[in-house]
């Protein structure tokens, strides 16, 4: 699994088909992408945008043609690998950056890509661009919050009914014998999803805590998968590939994607009281060959169209409040209100040896 938006992954497949590890997508490619200033369809500054983003995004057919028809800027779509290797290639790459603007890092990565001066600052003019401010990293206005989400331990409901077990509430019931040998994570050091949940125990039980928590959860039987298919779609029971765990770490928004067609209940259930929240963020890339065109492309997903698509293609809330959730959602997918939560900066100071001590911790 790649990054923090499990279900993302599963949701992008079909646009993998299309879009591949680099994809130009728009009216006349080839015409544009060489003139920087030739007339696009609309009329207006052509050209074209080079979109590098985690190898999780996707937006329903059309969307970015869309962009073209409205900017007649086409979009070079370019996915290197989940959030920590886009992370990767864009601080390494930042005296010739790979692109014009970059989507996908999130708050566990976001300061070690500002520290290493990969952004330019922008301010954006989108209707969103208020709500979106509300999760900005610091003031220099060189990230833009586009989508969140909450990652959160679920449960398959269907499995404690017909055990005849009380389910989990709280990080701490997790290391109880009752649900010895029950939970499935991926791992920290290979899934964004990993780190995130690392995280909410760092921020639960705090710096001189979280190492005693992880030696409980391994001594009570956790497994830990390279990532979010092997542990949602093999060892968790209401993932589909009826795994013998019913605990697994997934997201917040996982539960409508289990309701049966016939209609019902979602099989699983999230846990809000072991959330930690999640902010992806887009930014123009200092040193961009086209920064206006990169602008007008971090407006673009600040739009509504962009934002209403995001739930549905990314399995994320958009950060605009003018866009109607699904109502699935709303009713079976709400954010928790309390999510833990570890400052930036502190993240980027001790990610690195928090990493090694939980690797040492789960072997």
């Amino acid at each position: 699994m790649t990054i923090r938006k499990p279900l993302a992954a599963v949701a992008a497949l079909g646009a993998a088909a299309a879009l591949s590890a680099c994809s130009v997508l728009g009216a006349n490619a080839d015409d544009s992408a060489d003139h920087p200033t030739s007339p696009g369809a609309s009329g207006q500054a052509g050209g074209s945008v080079t979109f590098v983003t985690h190898d999780s995004f996707a937006l329903s057919k059309g969307i970015l043609e869309d962009f073209t028809k409205q900017t007649g800027i086409t979009v070079k779509v370019v996915q290197p690998g989940d959030a920590g290797v886009l992370t990767n290639q864009l601080v390494l790459t930042k005296d010739a950056p790979i692109g014009d603007l970059a989507y996908g890092i999130d708050n566990t990565y976001a300061t070690r890509a500002l520290d290493a001066g990969v952004f330019a600052a922008y301010t954006p003019t989108a209707a969103a661009a208020d709500d979106a401010a509300k999760y900005q990293v610091d003031d220099s206005h060189r990230l833009t919050a586009v989508d969140m989400g909450d990652v959160c331990v679920n449960v398959d409901h269907q499995w404690f009914s017909q055990h005849k077990v009380a389910e989990p509430v709280t990080l701490e019931d997790l290391t109880q014998p009752a649900y010895k040998n029950l939970f499935v994570v991926p791992g920290a050091s290979t899934s964004s999803p990993g780190l995130a949940f690392l995280l909410a125990t760092v921020g639960a039980y705090g710096e001189d805590g979280w190492q005693g928590y992880w030696r409980k959860l391994v001594a009570n039987g956790v497994k830990v998968d390279a990532g979010w298919s092997d542990a949602w779609s093999t060892d968790f029971s209401g993932g589909g590939g009826d795994g013998p765990r019913p605990i697994v770490l997934s997201y917040a928004s996982s539960p409508p994607d289990t309701l049966p067609e016939d209609g019902g209940d979602p099989r699983v259930g999230a846990l809000l009281d072991t959330c930690f929240r999640q902010v992806e963020y887009a930014g123009v890339l200092s040193g961009a060959k086209n920064p206006a065109g990169a602008q007008k492309l971090l407006d673009f997903l600040l739009s509504d169209e962009v934002q209403a698509d995001i739930p549905g293609q990314m399995y994320m809330y958009p950060v605009s409040s003018a866009v109607e959730l699904p109502a699935e959602w709303v009713k079976w997918a709400p954010l928790a209100t309390k999510p833990f939560a570890v400052p930036a900066d502190e993240i980027t100071a001790k990610r690195a040896q928090w990493l090694s001590h939980y690797s040492e911790i789960v072997g």
